[in-house]
């Protein structure tokens, strides 16, 4: 059990930002993680079990310490799961950014942020499960995976059974190595979507073979043709269709998925089964499925191609254009073979037991529509709508495994959309499936309606997705809290504090022993991966196989009515799921969306800010200051004939030495923020990774430099921001500084300026005429010229340099002015 943390101010909470819990601890805060943007519903939740005289609660400056509001009406929602007292705590009118904690008593909730772009970054983030999911070529891992596959069962033919096919490539569905086509479709249509919808939330870090580096294609458009690719060889041709490959003979232990040496049959090598869609049961061994019809996977199918055809034509024409005749052919076939394809079992009970089918139709048809108006796909996908009104499991209190899927049904999505007469109709339809879960988790702290059954955060996402898509149709705010609530499930705001998301947000609470051979053999992150979540208590005491490993940090929350373990031996609550993953891209997407303002720009591998948007013609200048300070009025007068504003940081020592200075800079309006007190040196020259100061001694050095920028007047900006001394970090200050609501800034690679400080003697001396040459030659090749960038200078000069830059700001700044340049603050500091 860990230790009770007693914090004697914020700053020792922005040391430690998780909350520690011990056995004598009976009371507890939890908030999203992660934060909540400045116009969003928030609601922290207070569980207990002891009573608590609870009237009022205050919310806190976490750099300050000062109250900053305070809460009268405090909701008791009694007991529940593990908690004898809850309630929630409504702070929504607080919309001013910063980084806060609540209290109640002398009970502190984990330091939050408020700001719009709290969640900018975060559905690209969930991508890096996606692209570590791949198999054939895996590029985590850099090797290749599962390259033999398969060989083909249950064809009608007799004669093709057993022979080989190619259909190398996909996602693995889980921490197994299976591979489905239910789950590789939909995750194909949910990441589709999603870029549909808001594809500004989506960035090009990668190449299309999952590696670092840009190609001018959105990385989430990337994944999605690399699932499509693989389904094209899932449907060779008319009339053959394969649902999954490799069975629950895979679950022989844990491996890396290049190390996967497993063979189902002694004549096929490493090649694995590749199960033909009959319509028919199916199951190798002891255990089957009950199929009756082809039409759920057909569906997808068509689904999936008729949606790839529309969203990936910018960018593959030729390609997309052949994906629409594959879509009519695969909705055909559903219509002629109607009822639900379930994954095959083997050894072990446990398929995907698909029972519906007409919403994979109704999406399906809908989506043709837009192609063929005229061939009465409309009035089908109307007929398949009405049939299944609501998604089976809204509402209910279980549901076999995959029983209802997709979780979410977008065709109820895109019928209310259309113009016609139905809109209104299929409103209503989603408005219903939405109640229905409301209704069951209205009286309880959590507002958590969805039943515990396995993969219970896929429900989430599901239910995030119609939410917001059904109050964006229609303006209704009736379940928007409840939404919030759904929302702040995933980072935290949960009986155990957690994130659902592994690393998300980066140092905050979050699984950390999934399910996965990659972090339980190798110890190598799964970035993104949404896990199961929490089931039920009598679901978890009758599953086969489950052992926990290590003491349950989690034993003081689990209740008989639900359970969530961080434990590899759990891999019912524990283990991320490729589809539940992609499934949350629309939903983040549009969080990022909402968020205000322009994109903040570009960063580096660890995280830091190096630069802005590049679509306005900005240029941000930063400078710094450690030791000298005599080309201060230089720049001042420069800047103020350019009318032209600025950021500087400076370390304490500096700020302590030049204070008129200072004082000077924010009288003119300039950001005056820090470079940490002393200067330290965060991390290894040449062992970046190694981290030199630790958490502590990082905010009490920040926190004195803070306090001398207090004493000449400055004040911090939202979110509050620095530069690194030496301009060097690496991924770990990051994350402190990102869970604690800060942001880093360095110069753009490249340009060059940094080396102003230089001189004669040492090697990596430059003249200020290379370094004026050197802007210029880096903005002709760039295609965005200086669009955005952050060069960044010194205030003074070691003496031995003959020709200090600063001296050519007045020339500089004239010069961008007569390209079109405005120089600014960046954004966010504005």
């Amino acid at each position: 059990m860990l230790s009770v943390l007693r914090i004697s101010s914020a700053w020792g909470l922005l040391f430690c930002t998780v909350q520690l819990w011990s056995q004598t601890q009976e009371a507890w805060l939890r908030v999203n993680q992660l934060g909540y943007q400045e116009k969003a519903i928030k609601v922290a939740v207070l569980v207990s079990k002891e009573v608590l005289p609870i009237t009022t609660f205050t919310l806190h400056d976490a750099l300050t310490d000062q109250v900053v509001w305070k809460g009268n009406e405090p909701r008791a929602m009694g007991a529940w799961a593990a908690f004898t007292h809850s309630w929630r705590l409504d702070f929504s009118t607080v919309e001013k950014p910063g980084v806060y904690y609540l209290q109640v008593a002398d009970i502190r909730s984990p330091v939050f942020r408020i700001d719009d772009n709290v969640y900018a970054g975060s559905a690209d983030f969930l991508l890096r499960y996606m692209r570590q999911q791949r198999s054939g070529y895996n590029p985590y891992l850099q090797d290749s995976c599962h390259t033999h596959d398969g060989f083909i069962v249950y064809h009608p033919d007799p004669s093709k059974d057993s022979t080989r096919i190619d259909v190398a490539g996909g996602w693995h569905d889980a921490s197994d190595y299976l591979q489905y086509l239910p789950t590789s479709a939909n995750a194909i249509v949910q990441m589709l979507f999603a870029y549909q919808q808001n594809p500004g939330s989506f960035g090009d870090a990668y190449a299309a073979n999952g590696l670092p580096g840009a190609n001018g294609i959105p990385d989430i458009i990337d994944e999605a043709k690399w699932g499509m690719d693989w389904l094209l060889k899932m449907n060779p041709g008319p009339g053959e269709y394969y649902n999954q490959i490799a069975d629950d003979r895979d679950h022989r232990g844990m491996r890396l998925p290049t190390l996967d040496t497993f063979t189902y049959a002694n004549n096929q090598g490493l090649a694995r089964p590749a199960y033909f869609i009959t319509g028919q049961p199916q199951g190798a061994f002891k255990y089957k499925n009950r199929t009756e019809g082809v039409a759920s996977s057909a569906g997808k199918f068509a689904a999936a191609f008729a949606l790839g055809s529309d969203v990936l034509a910018p960018f593959f024409p030729e390609y997309a254009a052949g994906l629409l005749p594959r879509a009519q052919d695969a909705f055909e076939f559903g219509q002629r073979f109607p009822g639900a394809t379930q994954t095959a079992p083997c050894r072990a009970p446990y398929f995907y037991e698909e029972s519906n089918w007409v919403d994979d139709m109704e999406l399906a048809a809908i989506l043709l529509h837009r192609h063929f108006p005229e061939n009465g796909h409309l009035a089908e996908a109307v007929e398949y709508g009405r049939t299944e009104p609501v998604t089976p499991w809204m509402g209910a209190d279980t549901a076999h495994h995959y029983q209802w899927y997709p979780f979410v049904n977008l065709g109820h999505y895109q019928v209310a959309a259309q113009p016609e007469g139905i809109a209104e109709q299929f409103q209503g339809f989603m408005r219903l499936g939405i109640e229905r879960v409301y209704d069951r988790g209205k009286n309880n702290p959590f507002l958590f309606g969805v039943p515990f059954i396995w993969c219970s955060n896929n429900l989430v996402a599901a239910l995030l997705t119609q939410c917001h898509l059904y109050q964006t149709l229609t303006g209704d705010t009736q379940y928007a809290e409840m939404e919030a609530a759904l929302r702040d499930w995933l980072f935290g705001c949960n009986p155990w504090g957690t994130s659902m998301i592994y690393g998300l947000p980066k140092g905050g609470i979050s699984p950390k022993d999934p399910h996965s051979a990659f972090t339980h053999l190798y110890d190598y992150p799964i970035d993104g991966g949404l896990v199961d979540g929490p089931v039920y208590g009598s679901i978890w005491n009758r599953l086969i196989g489950i052992t926990l490993y290590e003491p349950d940090e989690f034993a003081t929350f689990q209740s008989d009515l639900v359970v969530y373990h961080d434990d590899y031996g759990d891999y019912s609550t524990n283990e991320p799921t490729m589809d539940g993953t992609a499934s949350l891209t629309y939903y983040l997407g549009a969080l990022e969306a909402a968020a205000t303002g322009h994109s903040l720009g570009i960063r580096d591998a660890a995280g830091a800010r190096v630069r802005g948007d590049v679509e306005r013609q900005e240029v941000h200048l930063l400078f710094t200051g450690h030791e000298y300070a005599e080309g201060i009025p230089l720049i001042r007068k420069a800047l103020r004939r350019a009318g032209a504003k600025a950021t500087f940081f400076f370390t304490g020592d500096f700020m302590r030495s030049y204070p008129q200075d200072v004082r000077g800079l924010l009288a003119d309006g300039h950001y005056v923020g820090p470079h940490s007190d002393k200067h330290l040196l965060y991390c290894d020259w040449n062992r970046r990774d190694s981290t030199l100061v630790t958490r502590d001694s990082f905010w009490q050095d920040l926190r004195a430099n803070y306090a001398e920028l207090q004493r000449l007047g400055g004040e911090l900006a939202n979110p509050q921001t620095l530069v690194a001394p030496y301009e060097w970090y690496n991924q770990e200050v990051i994350s402190w500084c990102n869970l604690a609501g800060w942001e880093v800034l360095n110069f753009t690679p490249g340009i060059g300026l940094n080396a102003d400080y230089t001189y004669p003697g040492l090697d990596n001396y430059r003249t200020s005429e290379e370094l004026w040459e050197r802007l210029w030659r880096w903005e002709a090749n760039d295609p965005h010229g200086l669009n955005g960038v952050l060069p960044l200078l010194h205030v003074g000069v070691d003496p031995r340099r003959p020709d200090p830059f600063y001296r050519r700001l007045p020339q500089l700044l004239r010069a961008l002015k007569k390209k079109g340049y405005a120089v600014t603050l960046p954004e966010g500091l504005k």
